[in-house]
């Protein structure tokens, strides 16, 4: 009997510390499905390098092959708080859930800022000119959290996740 109370007590429990006790690899990656790739069969031409100091060198995203006017898609549900140009470059920049922000270059935007936006949706389409890119195009998709940068295609991976230890003492 006290085997069975205390099976059902340890179930109970972590039926709803179960989303506290999972580990996701980091902090930001979401429940599988609530993040889509930019672009429809994406290929990372350029992989995230995190700079080592806050204007220190590094590649603050990731560069995704494409095509000359393919549509360019919110990665996740939030409002648009920027649409335009950027040290001559058009950008997209969405807010989302936790304090994240995407951002989307060279973009011609179809949504401009304080529009909602579905994950998935369209924001406009991906322009020729990424400096560096071995394609006709490609998108470089930033991720960020607060001011530190961070691999969106984290976004895309399922989390990891990680039982921790139950320890029951004999009374």
């Amino acid at each position: 009997m006290r085997a069975r109370v205390l099976t059902t007590l340890w179930l109970t429990v972590a039926w709803f510390l179960a989303p506290v006790a999972a580990v996701a690899e980091p902090a930001v990656v979401s429940a599988t499905g609530l993040w889509v790739p930019p672009l429809t069969e994406p290929v990372v031409t350029r992989a995230f390098d995190a700079p080592d100091q806050p204007y220190g060198p590094g590649h603050r995203g990731v560069d995704l092959l494409g095509a000359p006017g393919a549509t360019v898609v919110a990665a996740g549900a939030g409002v648009v708080v920027f649409a335009g140009m950027v040290a001559g470059r058009p950008v997209v920049s969405i807010d989302h859930a936790d304090g994240l922000r995407t951002t989307y270059e060279p973009v011609d935007p179809s949504v401009g800022a304080g529009l909602p936006v579905a994950r998935g949706s369209p924001i406009g389409t991906l322009l020729a000119g990424h400096v560096g890119c071995p394609g006709d195009a490609c998108l470089h998709w930033g991720l960020r959290r607060g001011e530190t940068y961070l691999d969106p295609l984290l976004l895309l991976r399922p989390p990891r996740v990680r039982l921790l230890p139950w320890f029951v003492a004999d009374a």
